[in-house]
């Protein structure tokens, strides 16, 4: 097991320059601002990326040396996506798609890439299975030993993926404790999301000194760069609209047309042409959420916003020109 801190965040400022990635090739994702700065944070990111892919390189290396290589099932993936406002903590694709490479030298043919919906959920039921073990049936996601063993064609397809949040960091207005609840439906034309708390900040409160974490700034987006260009530029003409879709609070209902949108900027759930597709969706959603007894759901008590918390908290930056 190895589980590194890259690419998490704090970055080493100008690491990505140092190491020779031109910030002006990268391709600055549209619901963030397109800034020098926004670009050094990203190549900064990629440097961590980078280190990752080599770390990883060094522990095949060792096994290897030790003879288990090829006794060795290879699944590298994320927790979440890139560390950067309206990503990481959010059910939009550049929140919830992870990496996943899964490698087994003489079990798993190579050089394929397979297009198809896959939950870390399945996992576990794949690692047991390898292992000659039942699955559970209360387990939710399934064995991906066919997929892996098989060619994609063998592979039953997915019409779809669940995808949930509920409490990432306590950073609603005091005294709030709870997080932005959420669930997902993504198929493969929408994204379609249903928020349980719309009254709750997404991104953390903006009033730091009422936050239930005193000094909590936008907790559940990591401090760095993007974020702060994006909050002290605000008010600027091409940056509102991205720090409204970031920060800004979101209705209980979201709809996307990915085969237009695919970086789900604009919210269709009002769109009267959109509203059979979005009803459609939201019946599929809450059939699923109530077969898995999502206490959100099926009206049981929910404990997910009175857990203990025990994590830290991005706090307001004392920078020059900051908020404190």
């Amino acid at each position: 097991w190895f589980g590194s801190t890259d690419p998490h965040r704090p970055y080493e400022e100008g690491s990505g320059g140092s190491s020779g990635i031109d910030a002006d090739r990268i391709q600055v994702p549209p619901f963030l601002p397109d800034a020098d700065s926004v670009r050094a944070d990203i190549a900064d990111y990629y440097f961590e990326v980078e280190r990752f892919d080599r770390e990883v390189g060094e522990l095949l290396e060792e096994l290897e040396r030790r003879g288990e290589l090829g006794n060795t099932v290879l699944v590298i993936t994320s927790d979440n996506g890139m560390p950067f406002p309206r990503a990481k903590a959010n059910l939009y694709d550049a929140g919830v798609r992870v990496p996943l490479i899964a490698w087994w030298p003489g079990h798993f043919p190579g050089e394929r890439r397979i297009d198809d919906f896959v939950s870390l959920t399945d996992l576990a039921p794949t690692f047991l299975e390898l292992a000659g073990q039942d699955v559970p049936s209360e387990m939710t996601g399934r064995s991906l030993v066919d997929l892996l063993t098989n060619s994609a064609e063998e592979w039953p397809t997915r019409e779809f993926i669940l995808a949930g949040k509920e409490r990432h960091v306590p950073c609603q207005d005091a005294p709030e404790s709870g997080g932005t609840p959420m669930r997902a439906i993504r198929t493969r034309d929408f994204l379609y999301i249903y928020n349980f708390a719309p009254d709750r900040w997404p991104a953390g409160t903006p009033d730091y000194e009422n936050a239930f974490i005193p000094g909590s700034w936008y907790g559940d987006v990591d401090n760095g760069p993007t974020k702060e260009y994006m909050v002290d530029h605000r008010d600027e003409e091409t940056v509102r609209p991205l720090y409204r879709l970031a920060f800004e609070k979101r209705p209980a209902r979201e709809l996307y047309d990915l085969t237009v949108d695919p970086w789900q900027m604009e919210n269709l759930a009002e769109d009267p042409d959109y509203q059979d597709t979005r009803d459609e969706l939201h019946l599929i959603l809450m059939e699923e959420l109530r077969n898995s007894e999502d206490p959100r759901v099926i009206g049981e008590e929910v404990p997910f916003d009175s857990y203990p918390y025990f994590g830290g908290t991005p706090l307001a930056p004392t920078y020059e020109g900051g908020r404190q």
